[in-house]
């Protein structure tokens, strides 16, 4: 039988070392290293995969991660201070990136193998 309590997500980056690197180094997320991929602890015990694919590798089209925080402005100035750019919609984001259209603070950034990651207030 499936143990859905134990379940988690997962996505490819072209490379294991420059995504640790992101992760730990700009993001902050604790990272452990599992027979060549990763494993981010984000919070209560919960994990993400991230497996490699090397050049196989094709971003995902949709948001893989969103990242809580209180403030969005305050998050997308501390990213773009680490070297993050934010990704532009148009019609939908500000100059910063943010969306401000709607429902709650968003805005939206890449991983070194472009998958789509975001800040979201909460």
């Amino acid at each position: 039988m499936v143990d859905a309590t134990k379940a988690f997500s997962g996505f490819s980056v072209r490379d294991v070392p420059e995504a640790k690197a992101f992760y730990e180094d700009v993001l902050g997320v604790e990272v452990r290293e599992d027979h060549g991929m990763l494993l981010l602890q984000i919070g209560d015990g919960h994990r993400v995969l991230v497996y490699p694919k090397g050049p196989a590798h094709t971003p995902a089209d949709f948001t893989v991660l969103n990242f809580p925080v209180p403030s969005v402005d305050d998050a997308v100035d501390e990213l773009t201070g680490k070297g993050v750019t934010f990704l532009q919609y148009e019609g939908m984001t500000d100059e910063k990136g943010v969306n401000r259209r709607g429902g709650p603070l968003i805005a939206w950034f890449t991983d070194p193998s472009g998958n789509v990651l975001s800040v979201l207030e909460e």
